[in-house]
């Protein structure tokens, strides 16, 4: 379960809208919300240098950030942050404010192990990640850093399944099913040897039918 936490300083701002904003943004700042925990919205500022750091980390979205806004800390967890279209840089933040028992809609990242155990790719097999990350609920406090699919023993035609993967108790995907996150495929040299030998096998089965056909008269 995901235990690191990130910490970020903020500033009280005291108006909202389009004006507002750019005036923060001419100050190196990015403007941002705290929403949630049936409590009013705080509209905060965040150092754009700061925010453009945390941004870096692939994590950021899901570890929980202890949020310091004038002295008092609350807990949060990133749920967006708005790009410009052109640079790129960060216009807009928003934070939900959580407790142990908020339950929250989260993307976890897929990773593999074994794979020097895994025949399938030893032979050449191409592995497909069908689901890069899965969409999950859990407790905002309890994100899984990871999910980890153990390719031991996995085969060309082989698949790994969500029942597979053994997520943490109270950690339940969005998606119904056993659906596939991974598969193993045969590599392009392996179907194009299969391919002919297919096409020779089913050369005889074609022209019987012929041979066996009375002649015209």
């Amino acid at each position: 379960m995901a235990q690191n936490k990130t910490t970020l300083a903020a500033e009280a701002r005291a108006k909202a809208g389009k004006g507002a904003a750019r005036a923060v943004r001419r100050e190196g700042k990015v403007p941002a919300v705290v929403y949630g925990d049936n409590k009013e919205p705080l509209l905060i500022s965040i150092a754009e240098r700061v925010l453009v750091k945390e941004l870096s980390n692939k994590k950021f979205f899901t570890h929980l950030c202890d949020l310091t806004i004038d002295g008092k800390t609350y807990l949060v967890l990133p749920r967006d942050v708005q790009l410009h279209p052109v640079n790129d840089r960060p216009e807009h933040a928003d934070f939900l404010r959580v407790s142990d028992k908020t339950i929250i809609r989260v993307n976890v990242p897929v990773r593999v192990s074994n794979e020097k155990a895994c025949p399938g790719l030893v032979k050449g097999g191409v592995l497909n990640l069908v689901h890069h990350e899965l969409e999950v609920y859990c407790k905002a406090t309890d994100i899984p850093e990871e999910f980890v699919a153990d390719l031991t023993g996995l085969d060309v035609g082989g698949s790994v399944h969500i029942e597979n993967l053994n997520l943490p108790k109270g950690v339940e995907p969005t998606l119904e099913g056993n659906f596939t996150v991974i598969t193993l495929v045969a590599p392009t040299a392996m179907k194009a040897e299969a391919e002919p030998a297919a096409a020779a096998a089913a050369a005889p089965a074609a022209a019987a039918p012929a041979a066996a056909a009375p002649a015209k008269k």
